[in-house]
């Protein structure tokens, strides 16, 4: 049965009408715009936490507004804790303010893995929209231990546990909707563009939850909250996951980065018999019965490998299953996909390192610097000015080469010299901050945007599932949801370490950077030597 658009979109007279070339490239702009401003919501209400962190926990005898200067604390005799915002007032803070990130970011990996699962198997406008009204109401809770006064750790892990878990619902979605709109002509700068709505929201939330820090931090929570709540309504009314909902031409889905036959890797690829051997044999009766699998074998069951070249791409027979009648595949299925396993892996390890900036960029500049919370909060929003930068351009640079893994091997090993040198400068003066941040943040947050976008998309819809589109939300999710296992590891890790100084912290995350270039080395090997032989 067909879906009904949205009410909202059928009252839309600019976007409602008859099919056409010029009706479907609005739908597009739309979808791109609105899932923009929607990821963008989810970052923006997980972002207030490493803001707060400065004032749930610091030195009592200096002046919040100005470190610099020492106020009277007679009455309080030695403690420098008074202050704080109980529990974190022990010297166990910095454990506990790390298992918030942890509890955080591991429900949101384990929920990332079961939201790909459901994602498939549901309304796509349905299930974003209840994850994120559910995402707004953890957030605004949390906020609400402020003024409710709550002291028990307890709360704010359950709270913390409960949201990550909500907001797992975000990426699967956004990424699939997009996915479904465009083809792969030019997605790597497409998306490079589009997933800065990482870091604008990162931007706005450190603004936001920066003008409340010092003053009352629970509406630090409680503003975002309310902002991703509405955009979820919204999402209710007008999100159309997929072009077939409103008549719309579906994009071209030829891939940008190529897949060929590995037993033929080394063979002319202007042979003759270079075309039959990357012809995929389907039986018409598997057909006719609509029992075609996700992974079809291909010359006697040599799978497809990822990284060659696709000069030869039009001579694969691809098989268009009945839109009706998709199945949803397997997460091992899924797995068995060329590249799946070693994108995840390597996202494992970069994200770690950015979600470590996430959320204790603005305490390490606090400290690191002797700057004031909200000033420190301000300067950290330049580390995702630069992700901005360094996703787009990774995308760009992917979609002019074809190389997606090389693309990251080569931004991966820039950036852990510059992780050097910003822990070595980036305290020195306030243009060492903004210039060193920026450069930081392109370099760590390129390989990352690349991908969680262009390259889940690619592999989402990668030839070996033969036209299937549910595919793309559990693909997705297995990359970002190993990611983000990385993504709580790197912060409780910095919560730990951090008592025994920065340096070991970034020392830890330049480790972190190796690993993930060494994961992608065979496919590097893989699209250099395809590279190779075209010339």
């Amino acid at each position: 049965m067909t879906n009904l658009p949205p009410i909202g979109i059928r009252l839309l007279p600019s976007l409602d009408g008859t099919p056409n070339s010029s009706r479907t490239l609005r739908y597009k702009i739309f979808i791109l715009i609105f899932t923009f401003l929607c990821y963008t919501s989810y970052h923006l209400s997980r972002k207030p936490i490493s803001v707060v962190k400065s004032v749930l926990n610091r030195n009592c005898s200096l002046s919040i507004s100005d470190p610099s200067v020492v106020v009277n604390t007679s009455s309080h005799g030695n403690n420098t804790k008074w202050c704080d915002w109980k529990p974190f007032d022990q010297d166990n803070a910095g454990s506990l303010l790390g298992s918030l990130d942890l509890a955080y970011l591991f429900s949101y990996a384990v929920g990332m893995f079961i939201s790909g699962q459901v994602a498939e198997r549901v309304h796509l406008r349905y299930f974003l929209s209840a994850g994120m009204i559910s995402s707004g109401i953890m957030t605004i809770l949390f906020g609400m231990g402020y003024f409710w006064n709550i002291h028990n750790i307890a709360f704010f892990i359950g709270i913390q546990v409960i949201g990550g878990l909500v907001q797992s619902s975000g990426w699967p979605s956004v990424v699939t909707c997009v996915g479904n709109w465009y083809g792969k002509g030019k997605r790597g700068l497409i998306m490079g563009i589009w997933n800065s709505h990482t870091s604008v929201g990162n931007i706005l939330g450190s603004l936001i939850a920066g003008i409340f820090v010092n003053t009352a931090w629970g509406w630090s929570f409680i503003v975002p909250g309310i902002i991703i709540g509405t955009l979820g309504i919204l999402v209710f009314f007008f999100m159309v996951p997929s072009p077939e909902e409103v008549k719309c031409e579906l994009p071209d889905q030829l891939p940008a980065t190529k897949y060929t036959d590995r037993a033929t890797e080394s063979s002319d690829l202007n042979t003759e018999s270079y075309k039959k051997k990357t012809t995929c044999h389907i039986p018409m009766e598997t057909i006719n019965n609509n029992k075609a699998i996700a992974m079809e074998t291909v010359n006697n069951n040599k799978t497809i490998e990822y990284g060659a070249t696709n000069s030869q791409s039009s001579q694969t027979s691809l098989i268009s299953l009945d839109k009706s009648k998709e199945r949803p595949i397997s997460l091992w299925r899924a797995l068995l996909i060329p590249g799946v396993i070693e994108f995840s892996l390597c996202l494992f390890f970069a994200k770690l390192v950015s979600y470590t900036f996430l959320f204790w960029l603005p305490k390490y500049i606090h400290e690191k610097a002797n700057y004031d919370p909200e000033k420190a909060a301000d300067i950290s929003t330049l580390f995702d000015v630069g992700g901005i930068f360094g996703g787009i351009s990774a995308g760009l640079l992917s979609d002019f080469t074809g190389m997606r893994a090389t693309t990251c091997v080569l931004m991966l090993a820039l950036s852990a010299p510059v992780l050097y040198i910003y822990n070595l400068y980036g305290s020195l003066s306030l243009a060492h901050s903004i210039g060193l941040s920026m450069v930081c943040g392109f370099f760590v947050n390129g390989p990352y945007a690349l991908i969680t976008t262009a390259v889940s998309a690619d592999l989402g819809t990668h030839e070996v599932l033969k036209g299937n589109s549910k595919a793309l939300s559990t693909v997705t999710a297995i990359i970002d949801g190993t990611g983000s296992i990385g993504a709580a590891v790197g912060p409780l890790l910095a919560g730990v370490i951090e008592s025994s100084g920065w340096n070991n912290v970034f020392y830890m995350l330049i480790g972190s950077d190796i690993m993930a270039l060494l994961l992608l080395l065979r496919l590097l090997y893989k699209e250099i030597s395809s590279s190779l032989r075209r010339s």
